[in-house]
């Protein structure tokens, strides 16, 4: 509650101090100052209203639907993001008048032309961003792989969220099939399958069922999928419904790994696929043992771990293990990049050390280990992805020539 009020009383005053800065600012600079900062300062009066209801709103009520919210959110984000460009862009203009120059007469139209750029590519971002999918391939080399795995495909698939959808299921049919018609031999899921409850999954549970692959799929949960985003009548209450979470995901077809692996078989060889659950730092429950999991974690096998958060495979999967392939979620790289993909740039890069894409390493005994983090399928918090489509890996293991 501390926390919820700190942040009410940030945003309030933000958007106070935005609102009074382009009233002054139009009245100011406007042919009909009077009139048009009166106009605005109406509008600015029903946003107050908007952020007022969207506070009042319940968030960690699950029995409340979570979109209502989101939408609210999100459009706010939009309007101040836009209204904080136009300020930035204004305050730069009056640079020249600190050695004698004037504000260019041009600065309020350029400053207003950016802000309605930025409104529409967060809107776009919103309505189209998220749905466009992308499907990234790569191929892992290493001569422990068995030969029975050359050319084997495994394809990842993460944090899909599906709460954010409430009960439209065609972006996740449509996900669905982007995976079936790559032929994978297995998918992997990596975690964060809700936002709150389990609940959100029960009108996916038939879509998602239809996810095809050779040797089946796969799946670890993730932070969001334990119920710790809303408020639960007992600790009870909130475990009963993560084991239907589970068993939901079985009735899929799906084989969960909760700290426990399985082995991929082709032609008489075999790879461990090792399962851990959430692991995390504060404010993220951390429940994963990697040890349990798999005991021989250095073994001379090629193996495959699946953990939600690639900060474990940072901080303890390195130092104690000779895991070849690592794969992660949970970045989602903020859901937004400039650039090229986990080349770009992203806020991500400030919070996650491994963020997107393919990162290296090595073992004590010299074992090369290699982390993918997938960027998700899904939102949470705001219903957008700019450039940072959601996210199907295909990975294609490959066999060195043994000496």
């Amino acid at each position: 509650m501390r926390i919820t009020a700190i942040m009410t009383l940030i945003v309030s005053v933000f958007t106070l101090l935005t609102d009074l800065y382009i009233y002054l600012y139009i009245k100011r600079t406007a042919k009909r100052g009077r009139r048009d900062s009166l106009i605005y300062a109406a509008t600015a009066v029903l946003c107050w209203i908007f952020i007022i209801v969207t506070i009042l709103l319940p968030r960690r009520d699950g029995e409340s639907s979570l979109l209502p919210v989101m939408w609210m959110i999100y459009t706010y984000v939009t309007i101040y993001a836009a209204k904080l460009v136009f300020i930035l862009f204004t305050v730069l203009t009056l640079i020249p008048k600190i050695w004698g120059g004037r504000r260019p007469t041009w600065s309020p139209f350029v400053g207003l032309l950016l802000s309605v750029a930025v409104f529409l590519t967060m809107w776009w971002g919103a309505l189209g961003g998220r749905r466009e999918i992308q499907v990234i391939n790569l191929t892992q080399e290493s001569s422990r792989i068995p030969q029975g795995f050359n050319g084997y495909k495994v394809v990842q698939i993460s944090d899909l969220h599906v709460g954010t959808w409430g009960n439209d299921t065609s972006f996740v049919s449509s996900f669905v099939d982007r995976v079936n018609v790559l032929n994978p031999d297995v998918i992997l899921f990596t975690g964060d399958i809700v936002n709150r409850n389990s609940r959100e999954l029960e009108p996916f549970v038939r879509p998602l069922s239809r996810l095809r692959a050779a040797d089946g799929v796969y799946s670890v949960t993730g932070n969001h999928d334990y119920g710790l985003y809303q408020d639960w009548p007992s600790a009870a209450d909130r475990e009963k419904d993560f084991r239907h979470l589970n068993d939901l995901q079985r009735q899929m077809g799906w084989r969960l790994l909760n700290n426990e692996h399985a082995y991929l078989v082709r032609q008489g060889d075999s790879i461990p696929l090792i399962g851990v659950e959430n692991w995390g730092e504060p404010p993220f429950g951390e429940f994963g043992d990697l040890k349990k999991a798999y005991p021989t974690l250095n073994d001379g096998r090629y193996k495959i771990l699946m953990t939600h958060n690639p900060e474990h495979w940072r901080q303890l999967v390195t130092k104690n293990s000779n895991i070849d392939l690592t794969l992660s979620g949970h970045t989602h790289a903020m859901q937004f990049i400039i650039g090229d993909g986990a080349n770009g740039w992203s806020p991500a890069k400030y919070i996650y050390n491994n963020w997107a894409g393919l990162y290296t390493d090595n073992a004590k005994d010299g074992t090369p280990m290699n982390l993918y983090v997938n960027i998700g399928a899904g939102e949470v918090g705001l219903p957008y992805r700019i450039n940072a489509a959601p996210e199907i890996t295909v990975i294609t293991l490959s066999n060195k020539h043994r000496p």
